[in-house]
């Protein structure tokens, strides 16, 4: 797998909301879920798991859209609805859609989640793939892998 060059700039689809990060993704994943499905308008969506403290929004506002609940925000630039980045509330990383950066050769999925969901012709290359979403008690053991196997 390519190396990642950091840091690494990207921009939602009109380039009115600009993201920037500084540190390497901690994992990366693509999800099947429904609501994936529904947000990406495709079979799955890709993410970065980024330190929060290596990602930034360099230019514009980004508003919250999607799920609107308690517990996820997913940000959209608010001109062409682009889904750039997801906060998970209580956690320390920011999950960042990959495709957004001008550069992606780096990105590959270490994981998918929601395989129960995938469409019968997804196919994502990932190393391990979940049900639904690994365990409280993986995460650990995911990033550790995720860190060899990325290099």
């Amino acid at each position: 797998m390519p190396p990642i060059a950091l840091p690494l700039s990207g921009s939602c689809r009109c380039g009115q909301v600009e993201i920037r990060i500084t540190k390497a993704p901690i994992c990366t994943a693509a999800c099947h879920c429904h609501g994936c499905q529904k947000m990406a308008s495709s079979a799955y969506s890709l993410t970065a798991m980024v330190p929060a403290d290596g990602f930034e929004v360099a230019k514009g506002e980004p508003v919250i859209g999607g799920l609107h609940g308690a517990d996820l925000n997913h940000y959209f630039c608010a001109h062409c609805m682009t889904w750039l980045f997801t906060r998970p509330v209580g956690f320390d990383f920011v999950n960042v859609r990959p495709t957004m950066f001008n550069d992606t050769n780096w990105f590959r999925p270490y994981m998918e989640t929601y395989a129960s969901t995938r469409l019968p012709f997804a196919e994502t290359g990932a190393v391990r793939s979940f049900e639904t979403f690994p365990s409280m008690e993986d995460i650990g053991e995911l990033i550790a892998g995720y860190a060899d196997w990325a290099g």
